[in-house]
């Protein structure tokens, strides 16, 4: 019976106390800048099942889900890949040329293009988890450091005199067919994704992998404590190699659902950010595939129902305010639940310990 309502407070008090303090901050910010509470939220809320929003907001979603996944695989170790945005945005540039410039069946096509970013990702990773497992060099640095080149290798990339095509004032990669697009599901107000179900089944694999896997409870174990995991016979090195190159294969996909199902090119103007996004809802959803879910789902919608607060003339920018306290607010809720549950257990292991012998009652 206690554990359970351990579990439940874990799980239910730490996100309803982050959501007030939250909810709090934001009211205050809103006041600090002259703009209604009140307003903001029933404009924010009015959005919902407004018109295109639905749509954009799963579609917007997914990106976030596959790249806070991405970011959740190195969390397990302990890993900060914080290169995610430089992985995905070689892997699309890449992916992107060859589709353009292969021709193949419809499904071949696909297959070919999702294939190309997946190691292309892990290639782009595989630099900092060498230097990682074999060096000791932080992975933070690292992988940092070739987002920076990401950025120059793109331009190249991209160029009229390699594999780019000038159009009016943008640059772009040759554009790939339609036997190159992943198919996207007609709604009402839109069409959403293809990748959304790729984005789901990768979730899936990822709880499929962490919980029900030996090398899942080996990445767990050597983010708990590298040297007790040696002791139970885990390779540390190879551990950090397969969880990095994991981590880079799905960065790797993230661009994807906008490339192969709405864009069908790289050009210079393509959405960057995607990445670092990831890290925030990564944190906001506790590495759990259901929270990151929720989390990407909340992000979206309000980067989506944000430009609705034009209209009352409350600036969209108190949304990444709101998106930041929301994180914030998360991370700081979770650790003081912890922290009170630590105590508690502590209180419950002296109250069970026996009395030393020799000692009166």
């Amino acid at each position: 019976m206690t554990a359970l309502l351990d579990r439940f407070r874990g799980a239910v008090v730490a996100p309803l106390l982050a959501i007030a303090v939250a909810a709090l901050l934001c009211a205050v910010a809103l006041l600090v800048s002259g703009a209604s509470p009140w307003t903001a939220l029933t404009t924010i809320l009015s959005q919902l099942g407004s018109g295109s929003v639905a749509v954009d907001t799963v579609n917007s979603a997914a990106v976030y889900y596959v790249a806070a996944l991405a970011v959740a695989i190195g969390f397990q170790m302990k890993l900060f890949n914080i290169g995610v945005e430089g992985q995905f945005r070689v892997a699309a540039c890449v992916a992107a040329i060859v589709g353009g410039t292969v021709v193949l069946p419809p499904v071949l096509h696909t297959l070919l293009i999702l294939v190309v970013a997946v190691l292309t990702g892990a290639a782009w990773v595989a630099i900092p988890a060498l230097l990682k497992a074999y060096r000791g060099v932080s992975e933070v640095i690292s992988t940092i450091m070739l987002n920076a080149i990401a950025t120059g290798l793109i331009a190249f990339l991209i160029s009229p005199e390699t594999f780019g095509e000038l159009r009016g004032n943008n640059i772009t990669t040759p554009p790939i067919p339609e036997s190159g697009a992943f198919p996207g599901i007609p709604v009402g107000a839109g069409e959403i994704f293809g990748m959304v179900v790729v984005a789901a089944l990768l979730g899936l694999g990822y709880w499929f992998l962490l919980g029900r896997t030996r090398f899942g409870f080996e990445l767990r174990a050597s983010g708990e404590s590298t040297t007790a995991a040696a002791a139970g016979g885990v390779n540390a090195r190879r551990t950090i190699l397969v969880a990095l190159l994991l981590s880079g294969a799905v960065a790797g996909l993230v661009g994807l659902p906008e490339l192969l199902g709405r864009d069908l090119a790289y050009t210079l103007t393509s959405p960057q950010g995607y990445g670092f996004t990831g890290i925030a809802i990564a944190l906001l959803g506790r590495n759990h595939p259901v929270g990151i879910a929720l989390g990407a789902l909340l992000w979206a919608f309000l980067d989506k129902a944000a430009v609705a607060l034009d209209v009352v003339g409350i600036p969209r920018e108190i949304v990444l305010i709101m998106q930041g306290l929301i994180v914030l607010s998360v991370v700081v809720a979770y650790e003081v639940v912890r922290r009170v549950e630590r105590r508690a257990e502590q209180r419950r292991v002296a109250a069970a310990a026996p009395e030393p012998a020799g000692v009166a009652s």
